[in-house]
């Protein structure tokens, strides 16, 4: 049987943490910022944890 292949568009905006937990980033900062508030900017900054409905798709595509 072949080797399991990731998926690579997955693996680039997914970030497995040393316990397992799967990050992301937030979406909706990377461009037409002028119209979007500071509070708003910063509330999207950083990343944050995929729910447990996602992280087990996700961890099928990453082969986890």
């Amino acid at each position: 049987m072949p080797k399991m292949k990731t998926h690579s568009g997955t693996s680039k905006r997914i970030r497995v943490t040393g316990t397992g937990k799967l990050r992301r980033q937030k979406a909706g900062r990377r461009h037409l910022m002028e119209k979007k508030s500071n509070r708003l900017t910063r509330r999207l900054e950083g990343t944050t944890e995929l729910s447990k409905t996602e992280a087990g798709r996700v961890k099928r595509l990453l082969g986890i």
